[in-house]
């Protein structure tokens, strides 16, 4: 199908973007659903979010994913958000209807579609996260609402992580403690069946970089959760395998989130599967335009 006056353009914003297969993802919906629809990359910077808000209006983008590091200073910008995204204080997916932009976060429900798929219920368990920025709120949140036995979390700036505990705790009123990430992380790991890595560290290109964690520092009986999706075996997932322990990596959150956005978009019902397919496709080097 090809691009006309008619065509929805779609987008995400992000810095960086160049590497998301998100277009990828979406662009095979659109197409294997035949709607007249695209969806492109938009790198934006921290300082240019109002300006980047504002153009959905003034082109009339029909929605937009956004990603590191706009999830959460988007927010002031919306003329509606809904209640799980403001509670989680992270928008991922902006709807616009008629110039009027609209808030959601699929990443929680997303995240907790993965964990699902693999066989995990985080009902009663303790976890760990790394990171407090929005995919971490995400998260945090989405696995107190499963009733999580408590969330631990570890992040270089101590002060956001006291944050998203302090946010935790008034929401639900469950043991969330905070540190930074040279803090008591081996001692809340002996107790957890749950590590969530939330920050970028290990992501591609930068996927060469130091771990935060070793085989050393990990258990069996832990199932450790990279939310990054290039490389498909992060270093962390590497050392992970070496220690016994049962990981996961982020493409089915990044499916599933995608999945819920598209449909929030569209109205329609999202191929996951095709889209799934799609992803791997592009991170396995089959499809070397991606």
């Amino acid at each position: 199908m090809g691009i006309s006056g008619l065509t929805k353009v779609y987008g995400l914003f992000g810095d960086p973007v160049e590497h998301s297969l998100s277009p990828i993802m979406h662009n095979t919906a659109f197409q294997a659903l035949g709607l007249d629809c695209v969806y492109l990359p938009f790198l934006v910077k921290s300082k240019d979010i109002a300006s980047a808000v504002q153009a959905v209006r003034a082109l009339h983008l029909a929605g937009v994913n956004l990603t590191i590091p706009l999830k959460e200073c988007v927010l002031p910008y919306l003329d509606e958000v809904e209640k799980e995204a403001e509670l989680i204080g992270a928008v991922n997916t902006m709807i616009n209807r008629d110039g009027r932009l609209c808030g959601y976060n699929t990443d929680a429900p997303g995240f907790l579609a993965a964990l699902k798929a693999a066989g995990f219920n985080p009902s009663g368990k303790n976890a760990v996260i790394l990171g407090a920025g929005g995919a971490a709120r995400a998260v945090s949140f989405a696995l107190a609402q499963e009733g999580v036995r408590g969330i631990h979390i570890f992040n270089r700036s101590v002060e956001k992580a006291e944050k998203l505990a302090a946010d935790l705790n008034a929401a639900y009123q469950f043991p969330t403690t905070a540190g930074d990430l040279s803090s008591d992380l081996a001692a809340a790991l002996k107790g957890a069946e749950l590590l969530v890595n939330a920050t970028p560290v290990g992501m591609y290109p930068n996927h060469n970089a130091e771990p935060l964690l070793t085989r050393n520092q990990l258990h069996q009986g832990l199932l450790v959760c990279d939310l990054i999706y290039n490389p498909l075996q992060t270093r962390l997932l590497k050392e992970a395998e070496a220690a016994g322990c049962r990981f996961l990596n982020g493409v089915g959150m990044l499916v599933w989130q995608g999945a819920l956005a598209f449909q929030l978009w569209t109205g329609e019902k999202a191929p996951a599967a095709l889209m799934e397919e799609a992803v791997l496709k592009a991170l396995k080097g089959e499809d070397k335009d991606g």
